[in-house]
C-alpha cells in the first residue's frame, strides 16, 4: 500500500479529534487549532476518500530539542508500516528544522517500533496534573 505523507497538510479542526477517538484516545477537541499554531510541524496521511488516517507532530521551542507526540494510525490502516514511515519522515523534517535531539514518550509495547526508527530507550519520568 502506498501512502502519501505530507508535512503540514491542511487539517480541519475536527479531523484529529475524530482520529484520536478512532484509535481509542480522548478526543481533546480543545487542542485544535491551538496545536497547529504551537508545534514545529505535523504530518498527516489521507486515504483515497480524503479522510485523515494518520497523524503526528513535533513540538519544541525552535532550539536543539523537539518532542514527537501523538503518533496515531487509524485501526483500519495499522500493521502496514505507516507509523514507521511517518516517524522516519518526521525525523528527517526535524533535521531540516535544526533539531539535534528528538524525544518521545511511549508505552513499553511500542519500544521495538521506536528502536527500529532510531530511538534509543532511556530513563525519564512523566508528571501529570491530576487536579484537572
Amino acid at each position: 500500500m502506498n501512502f502519501d505523507l505530507k508535512i503540514n497538510i491542511p487539517i480541519a479542526n475536527n479531523e484529529v479529534p475524530e482520529l484520536r477517538a478512532a484509535v481509542g484516545w480522548e478526543r481533546r477537541e480543545q487542542d485544535y487549532p491551538k496545536l497547529f499554531e504551537r508545534c514545529n510541524f505535523w504530518i498527516g496521511v489521507r486515504n483515497d476518500e480524503a479522510e485523515l488516517i494518520a497523524f503526528g507532530y513535533v513540538c519544541g521551542m525552535g532550539l536543539e530539542h523537539g518532542y514527537m507526540e501523538d503518533i496515531m494510525v487509524h485501526p483500519s490502516y495499522q500493521g502496514k508500516g505507516l507509523a514507521t514511515k511517518m516517524i522516519k519522515e518526521m525525523l528527517g523534517e526535524s533535521n531540516k528544522y535544526g533539531l539535534e535531539i528528538v524525544s518521545i514518550t511511549y508505552e513499553k509495547e511500542k519500544e521495538s517500533l521506536y528502536k527500529k526508527c532510531g530511538f534509543n530507550p532511556g530513563t525519564g519520568g512523566v508528571w501529570k496534573n491530576n487536579d484537572t
